[in-house]
């Protein structure tokens, strides 16, 4: 039976290849990354993305699985805005904020497909004028590109008709190992030497933290698992779930992270335009169906997610680029997940 999404038409799911046997599907719903199939030297492919077991149920989880989230990716305080003395007020979806671009963000739409082939397919929207609370009218592009290298490349770019904060992201979920289970005995480095500490809600308490010294310290190569919950700022939220400003500073020539299986049979070396990266550590999956059968439990699967730091409309004291679009810019940020095989 053919499944239908909530407008009454099919979902459309696209499939990109490469010569090395890697190949990578989407669909137009949400802009959605549906699977990331690796081969390994041992003549096995591995599912290296959290997956829904179809189309359709990818409409009832709410952990954004491979979603394309947006205006706004990550937490807006108190669902408001405060720019050159005025205050909008935005719908809110996780009280008292907004999360991922609202109720009803980017990740429950459906995109319209402007280009496809082999190798990429590029993606569209437009956000009308208050969509979600937020000022102005978007245009906004998603491309999803494979490589002859193994890289799956996601590129986003914007306009919009007045100034309006944007960030956007996929919220991939990652596990490099060859079956299903808890992803905190991977390996993980994060290029980054500072932090941001945030509440129980996931909104930042304060400025930016050193990295030195605390259970945030992924300069060099460890565990998930080795100072999980090792401190008051991991526990308030389960675990790691928070953003790390990037030692790349935007330049797509350095890595902003690593991550192995714990196998070490299948590595992943992230690269991105973006400031920082939200190292998401899968903490509230549990009951989320799953592609495999079944369900994903908590720490099933992590998410690197490229972004403008949490709550950024509202601090422009903080060390990054400036997260409000103009009319007449255009937004783009590039991000590449590259898998090697030692």
């Amino acid at each position: 039976m053919l499944e239908l999404a909530p407008d009454g038409k099919p979902f459309c799911l696209s499939t990109l290849r490469n010569k090395a046997g890697m190949s990578v599907s989407v669909m137009d719903w949400g802009a959605t990354l549906l699977s990331c199939q690796v081969p390994v030297k041992d003549g096995s492919i591995r599912e290296t993305l959290l997956g829904s077991p179809s189309p359709a149920g990818y409409l009832q989880q709410n952990v954004y699985l491979g979603a394309s989230v947006g205006r706004y990716a990550n937490r807006i305080a108190n669902g408001q805005l405060q720019h050159n003395g005025e205050i909008v007020r935005l719908e809110i979806n996780s009280p008292p904020h907004q999360l991922h671009g609202g109720p009803e963000g980017f990740d429950k739409r459906r995109w319209r497909i402007l280009s496809q082939d082999e190798q990429q397919v590029l993606y569209a929207l437009d956000s009308p004028e208050g969509d979600q609370g937020f000022p102005g009218a978007l245009q906004v592009t998603a491309q999803y590109l494979l490589t002859e290298d193994n890289t799956l490349r996601i590129v986003y770019q914007a306009t919009v008709d007045k100034p309006c904060p944007v960030n956007l992201t996929n919220h991939a979920y990652f596990n490099l190992d060859n079956k299903a289970g808890d992803i905190r005995d991977h390996y993980l480095q994060i290029y980054a030497d500072s932090y941001l500490p945030v509440d129980s809600t996931g909104i930042p308490t304060a400025g930016l933290r050193p990295v030195e010294g605390t259970g945030f310290d992924f300069r060099t190569a460890k565990t998930i698992a080795r100072d999980f919950l090792s401190d008051t700022c991991q526990q308030a939220v389960k675990g790691y779930d928070h953003a790390f400003l990037l030692q790349a500073k935007g330049d797509l020539s350095h890595p902003a992270a690593k991550l192995w299986s714990s196998d070490g049979h299948l590595e992943m070396v992230v690269y991105t335009t973006a400031p920082s990266l939200q190292f998401y550590s899968g903490n509230y999956l549990e009951g989320t169906p799953a592609r495999e059968q079944g369900i994903y439990h908590d720490h099933h699967g992590l998410a690197l997610e490229s972004q403008f730091l949490p709550d950024s409309p509202n601090h422009p004291e903080w060390p990054q680029p400036d997260c409000w679009l103009q009319p007449g810019e255009r937004y783009e940020s590039v991000t590449e997940y590259q898998f090697i095989t030692p």
